[in-house]
C-alpha cells in the first residue's frame, strides 16, 4: 500500500509550469507505485479523485563523481490531471 510519503515532490519547471494551467501537475514518486496506488494516496490525503495519471520511469543519469563513474537515482514521474474543483494550492504546501 502507498502512502503519502512515496511522493517525493511536485516538480516546478517550465513545461510543468504551462501544463499547471491546464490543470495537469507532475508528481515525482519511488520507483514501486503504480497509477491505483496514486489514485488512492489522491482520494485519501488530498480529498479528490484525479481524473486521468499517465506515468513514466526516469532512469538515473551516468555521471562522474570525482573522477569514478557513477549514477544518479531514478524515479517514477506522474502527469495527474485534477478536477477544476480541486484545491491545488494544497499540494504545494
Amino acid at each position: 500500500m502507498a502512502d503519502i510519503t512515496d511522493i517525493k515532490s511536485i516538480l516546478y519547471t517550465e513545461k510543468s509550469l504551462s501544463m499547471q494551467e491546464n490543470g495537469v501537475i507532475v508528481v515525482q514518486t519511488t520507483m514501486g507505485v503504480s497509477k491505483n496506488q496514486l489514485k488512492a494516496i489522491f482520494k485519501d490525503y488530498f480529498g479528490f479523485v484525479p481524473l486521468k495519471i499517465n506515468s513514466l520511469r526516469q532512469e538515473g543519469k551516468v555521471k562522474r563523481f570525482k573522477g569514478r563513474m557513477g549514477q544518479r537515482n531514478g524515479y517514477k514521474k506522474f502527469y495527474v490531471k485534477v478536477p477544476k474543483d480541486a484545491n491545488i494550492t494544497a499540494l504545494s504546501a
